[in-house]
């Protein structure tokens, strides 16, 4: 087990800023990272990248790129004297909001860096999403906490090709390499499925010890796919890391509350496309600091 990327202390609250999309129907992203990570215990403060009256696996959306008022909603932060614990970002709205959160890794040195390239799935870009986004998305890798790309995004932002989700301990070693070569202190690539009934994610990095510097967690794969799940996975984990669990540990609990959550969900209307109703598994994440050790 890994040493904590951050150390709890007892009755503060941690503030992280959540760098993504608004979707008015849907689960995903800020509607997945407010509610975990104030679950968690988290103090979560919203740079809304886009607003979408609903996500894109959706055939009828809006989509309101917000670019052009990032800068001023940060300007007015820095003069309010905003202090942040943790900058966690996902869906971007547009190649230039690269360049707005590294303007935050910059006004906020100490800050935790943790991201999700959210950039496709199933071997294919989101939408709204271009080369020129993906190519800027890149560029979070350098110096990045905590990197969680699925094995879509993973190709994306080695350029080694999408063979898929059956992957092999060589091809999961060669992604992980690739990925930490960019300059992520840790990765945690998810999705790998062998087909054995169980879904697999790997932790490597600073700390990690496990099988080459490797940690596999497993977790038992229920028979149907919902939208949603990686944004909640991403936010599951940031929380857990900021209530002092150990990078393993926090991917390991992730796991198991998005799996907890997506049982839940199949009794829901619409869910596979709606996304997935974590809603009563929030206590979970509320026990990860009521148990705080």
């Amino acid at each position: 087990m890994s040493a904590p990327l951050y150390q709890r202390q007892p009755d503060y609250i941690p503030r992280v800023a959540a760098v993504h999309d608004m979707c008015g129907y849907g689960k995903c992203s800020l509607t997945a990272a407010i509610p975990i990570l104030s679950a968690a215990g988290c103090d979560v403060c919203p740079v809304p990248t886009a607003l979408f009256s609903a996500h894109t696996k959706f055939e009828h959306y809006t989509f309101h790129d917000t670019t052009d008022m990032l800068p001023g909603y940060l300007d007015a932060w820095r003069q309010e004297g905003v202090q942040l614990d943790g900058i966690y970002s996902g869906f971007l709205g547009s190649a230039e909001q690269v360049g707005i959160i590294e303007r935050m890794y910059r006004e906020y040195p100490q800050a935790l860096r943790l991201v999700d390239p959210v950039m496709g799935d199933g071997g294919r870009m989101y939408p709204t999403y271009t080369d020129e986004l993906c190519r800027a998305t890149a560029r979070l890798a350098d110096g990045a906490d905590v990197l969680m790309p699925n094995l879509t995004e993973a190709s994306l932002l080695t350029g080694l090709p999408y063979e898929g989700q059956d992957l092999d301990d060589a091809q999961v070693a060669e992604l992980l390499e690739a990925l930490l070569g960019m300059g992520a202190r840790h990765v945690i690539l998810k999705g790998i499925d062998r087909g054995d009934g169980d879904l697999r994610n790997f932790a490597a990095g600073e700390g990690l010890g496990g099988t080459d510097g490797r940690v596999e967690l497993k977790h038992s794969k229920l028979p149907y796919m919902i939208h949603g799940t990686g944004d909640a996975f991403a936010s599951a984990l940031c929380g857990a890391v900021f209530a002092g669990r150990s990078l393993d540990q926090a991917a390991r609990i992730a796991g198991e509350f998005v799996r907890s959550a997506m049982a839940h969900t199949q009794t829901q209307p619409d869910y596979e496309r709606r996304g997935v109703s974590f809603e009563l598994d929030l206590n979970l994440m509320t026990a990860l600091v009521d148990r705080q050790e």
